[in-house]
């Protein structure tokens, strides 16, 4: 039986990873424990959560930077940015609901630790990439630090965005050190409806290519769009392609006006004013029109022109309802549960088309059978297990998460 372990202090946490590494003890490392079941299914002695490990460090915002520690809840460090109009820029979505986890509970150090970012990553990048510094305790028990509170040019590893997407296999954050942004004053949406994939990624191609600074770009295929909260874009019964572009008041109207005219070859544009807007796209953060289902979900990365191909070929052998994000380069794929969740023929089609895939929801038995991360090259699988055993030479962190080799 899994033994439960919530170290309050940074040396407590250090202690217990020196003694499961001397014993060789399996351990699976958690924040709040939002992201569970994402994942290949672990056999660990214990779990040790930073749940305790709580609170802002620093804050100053005239100089866009904030350090927590990694088990502060996500909405405790949003609303204390809020309070001085400031944001996380990247946008990190709220997992957990797709997956049987509470919604609202992720920790900061879990938002680095996965590295999965929102719909704003077309414009100000991802969770990685605002990262500064971090503290961390490797699997064997060594404390460290990387980073520091400004951005600066790094030689040798950077040790900060190597452990964003490593899913607590390598080292255990203890406390994280970031950039801010200022929110926007307004914000604005341009909707299409009832137009196809290949169409819709045109438009938002179009969108992203022109000056009036997109910072959204989505579209929804007709199945997913009716699961939305807002029953009015539901009640339509249509695929959605929206274009968020958000800044100062002043240049919101003109920017809307511009972009509609880039726009107008491709149909109605219609706009959702500041509030619905706000609304929409705090729906696209929840990944609102994904929950509410038990079928396998793939999260698969590829060049934007290629989305629909993806699509397209996944629909050749199975039904898949599909959102894009990231103007293309992001689907979210809904597909009929099988054996494998359709992972054989997924991985053919992106050998093909190119890109990355990694099973979201599934099954326990289904995670346990196949890869749920997209399968390394040589090369970068021996880089990857070069890092583990630097940073992990018992392998008890999280074992088998990511990959079964390691």
């Amino acid at each position: 039986m899994q033994s439960y372990l919530k170290p309050a202090t940074e040396w407590e946490l250090q202690r217990t990873l020196l003694d499961a590494s001397a014993s060789n003890t399996p351990v699976e490392i958690v924040g709040n424990g939002t992201k569970r079941g994402i994942g290949r299914e672990m056999q660990t002695a214990a779990q040790i959560t930073t749940a305790s490990l709580t609170g802002v460090r620093l804050y100053e915002p005239t100089e866009l930077v904030m350090s927590a520690r990694a088990g502060t809840p996500l909405a405790r460090v949003e609303s204390d940015l809020a309070s001085r109009g400031q944001m996380l820029a990247f946008e990190p979505i709220d997992i957990a609901p797709l997956v049987g986890g509470e919604r609202g509970a992720a920790s900061i150090g879990s938002v680095f630790a996965t590295n999965l970012s929102g719909s704003r990553r077309i414009s100000a990048g991802a969770a990685r990439d605002h990262i500064l510094g971090i503290k961390a305790i490797s699997g064997g028990g060594q404390s460290f630090h990387s980073g520091g509170r400004v951005m600066k040019n790094v030689t040798g590893y950077d040790l900060s965005r190597a452990l964003c997407g490593s899913w607590g296999t390598l080292a255990v954050l203890t406390e994280v050190t970031f950039k801010v942004l200022p929110m926007a004053q307004e914000t604005a949406t341009l909707l299409l409806f009832n137009i196809d994939d290949a169409i819709a990624v045109e438009a938002l191609a179009q969108a992203m290519g022109s000056p009036y600074e997109v910072s959204g770009a989505v579209h929804i295929q007709a199945p997913l769009a009716a699961r939305l909260w807002h029953q009015g874009l539901a009640g339509e019964r249509q695929s959605i392609t929206a274009l968020r572009i958000e800044n100062f008041s002043t240049s919101i109207a003109y920017r809307t006006e511009r972009l509609k005219a880039v726009l107008k070859a491709y149909g109605e544009v219609h706009v959702l004013d500041h509030d619905m807007s706000i609304s929409f796209w705090d729906e696209m953060r929840q990944l609102s029109v994904l929950q509410g289902s038990s079928a396998p979900l793939w999260r698969i990365s590829t060049a934007p022109h290629a989305g629909p191909k993806v699509v397209a070929g996944i629909t050749r052998f199975m039904d898949c309802n599909a959102f894009y994000d990231w103007s293309g380069g992001l689907i979210w794929a809904e597909v009929l549960p099988t054996a494998d969740a359709g992972a054989a023929d997924i991985r053919r089609v992106i050998a093909s088309v190119g890109g990355h895939a990694t099973l979201i929801r599934g099954q326990p038995a289904v995670r346990s059978a196949v890869e749920v991360f997209q399968p390394l090259e040589p090369a970068l699988a021996e880089i990857s297990r070069n890092l583990k055993s630097v940073f992990d030479p018992a392998g008890i962190l999280n074992p088998g998460r990511m990959y079964a080799a390691f």
